[in-house]
């Protein structure tokens, strides 16, 4: 009788390398966890909740307290002021209370129905307070001398605060107003348009002129090197600097662009190349192209690096020109890593908010989505607003990776 043996990988010392293998992820696996899937989560839970900027911080009771009456000799009368409100204007505090230390050498001479005084500690339950609530609570004493040798001051021991308030990010209150205010009226359809447009020609443009500038250095010369270099000057530059640097070169009244234009011909008047329609747009377009070709041109030029040189050996035997060598020998060896830098530049272009920002701070129709996002969340205070328009960017950066990724799968099956 022939034994059979076990499948492959399931036996003992299989199933231990799978738990030693499990265990050496974990710490990774937490990692992108904390990292990308517990903000990602906060961000849909916040874009279904009103929240404002002023709801992160939940309400609280705020008080502040001193002696009124300027009180200068023994037996003098005065008035403990403990001034308190409430931090919110429109969310509720229940069970709203504090305790504190009356200072030595005070005599309470009267004390309010809500508080009781045991010995130095006053205590006040002061019951729920409605958004917006404020009071003042007045406690008559006399002064005594010990007080006036002390020279101390009722706010010198510290009153502790107590009530109970629910955050709005916390509680059960959920809305959709936040979604339904974005996509109410044409201003959304209008900045999911200029994003598109900055996204797929940016992407796009990179990518030509970064697989234009692989194909220059892709042969061997004298000082290669350096201009490989020059190359990557804008990739490697802090975005602060070089888009303060087109904004003076482009300045409509100093700019260098305008007086060479003017002294040129070209135009009798100055441009606002970064305030105006539609030109701003096509302007931080350029400046797009510009920053990130380099990053298509690292990859592209690495690949076509590694390209065998026999087949185009064997197509000028042939006789190819050399558009037919890159049409047919570079095109299809490039497919790949084009349709990567592709998915990988339009989603990075598509979430780009710092250039924009830096060049026009979203004016003169260069508002895109993730502009809005900011707008939203600091300009209005609207966080909830914010987080919606985050997850709008979101749903349209998952449905674009998945469209293409059957697209290229297709094609590879082809």
């Amino acid at each position: 009788m022939t034994d059979i043996a076990p499948p492959k990988g399931s036996g003992p010392l299989a199933r231990r390398e799978a738990r030693l293998a499990w265990g050496l992820l974990l710490p990774t696996i937490s990692a992108v966890a904390l990292v990308v899937v517990l903000p990602l989560l906060a961000i849909f839970w916040i874009s279904v909740k009103p929240v404002g900027l002023a709801d992160l911080r939940a309400p609280e009771v705020v008080l502040r307290e001193d002696l009124r009456g300027g009180p200068e000799q023994a037996g003098d009368a005065a008035e403990i002021r403990y001034r308190l409100r409430n931090s919110s204007q429109d969310r509720m505090i229940s069970q709203v209370g504090f305790t504190d230390t009356v200072p030595e050498g005070l005599t309470v001479t009267q004390l309010d129905p809500r508080c009781t005084l045991n010995g130095s500690a006053l205590a006040c339950d002061l019951g729920d307070w409605q958004g917006g609530y404020r009071e003042n609570l007045m406690i008559p004493v006399t002064v005594e001398q010990a007080y006036l040798d002390a020279g101390l001051r009722p706010q010198d021991s510290e009153a502790q605060v107590r009530g109970r308030a629910s955050s709005v990010l916390t509680d059960s209150t959920f809305t959709l107003d936040n979604f339904a205010r974005i996509f109410d009226g044409d201003e959304f359809w209008g900045v999911l348009g200029v994003t598109l447009f900055y996204s797929v020609f940016g992407t796009v443009g990179a990518l030509l002129f970064g697989l234009f500038a692989a194909m220059l250095l892709n042969k061997s010369f004298k000082g290669q090197g350096i201009l490989r270099g020059l190359y990557l000057f804008p990739y490697v530059s802090p975005v602060i600097a070089v888009a303060f640097a087109w904004i003076l070169l482009f300045d409509p009244f100093s700019g260098s662009a305008n007086a060479l234009l003017i002294q040129m011909g070209v135009t009798q008047n100055s441009i606002n190349f970064f305030g105006e329609k539609p030109l701003a747009l096509i302007m931080v377009t350029l400046f797009e192209i510009w920053r990130y070709f380099p990053l298509s041109f690292l990859f592209i030029l690495a690949r076509m690096q590694s390209i065998d040189t026999d087949m185009y050996e064997a197509a000028d035997m042939d006789g190819a020109s050399p558009f037919q060598k890159f049409w047919y020998l570079s095109v299809p060896q490039l497919l790949g890593i084009l349709s990567v830098l592709f998915l990988l530049r339009f989603i990075w272009t598509f979430n780009k908010f710092d250039d924009i920002f830096l060049l026009t701070g979203g004016n003169a129709g260069t508002r895109t989505l993730t502009v809005n996002v900011y707008e939203q969340a600091f300009a209005i205070s609207n966080i909830g607003a914010g987080a919606a328009v985050a997850v709008v960017i979101f749903g349209c950066l998952l449905v674009f990776s998945l469209l293409f990724l059957r697209f290229i799968s297709q094609e590879e099956g082809l």
